[in-house]
C-alpha cells in the first residue's frame, strides 16, 4: 500500500521547494542588510577625504580657467 500517490508527492516536493527558497530570501536578506550596513560605515570613514579631495579639484580646475582667461586677455592686448 502506497502512503503518497504521485499527485501527494508532487505538492509535498512543491511544498519542500517553496520553504527552502524562503529560507534561502530570508539568509540573503540578512546576508544583504549586514552589507549595506558594513558599506555605509566605509563610506563614513571616507567622507572627509572625499570632501578633501573635492576642494583639491575644484582648486585645479579654477585654476584651468584661469590660465585659459588669462591667454585669451594676452592675444587680445597684444592684439595676436
Amino acid at each position: 500500500m502506497k502512503c503518497f500517490g504521485r499527485r501527494h508527492a508532487r505538492a509535498f516536493a512543491l511544498l519542500i521547494m517553496g520553504l527552502a527558497a524562503r529560507v534561502l530570501v530570508k539568509a540573503q536578506t540578512a546576508d544583504g542588510n549586514a552589507g549595506i550596513n558594513q558599506a555605509t560605515t566605509q563610506v563614513k570613514g571616507y567622507f572627509d577625504t572625499g570632501v578633501n579631495l573635492m576642494k583639491v579639484a575644484a582648486a585645479w580646475f579654477g585654476s584651468c580657467i584661469f590660465l585659459v582667461v588669462v591667454a585669451t586677455v594676452l592675444k587680445s592686448f597684444f592684439g595676436l
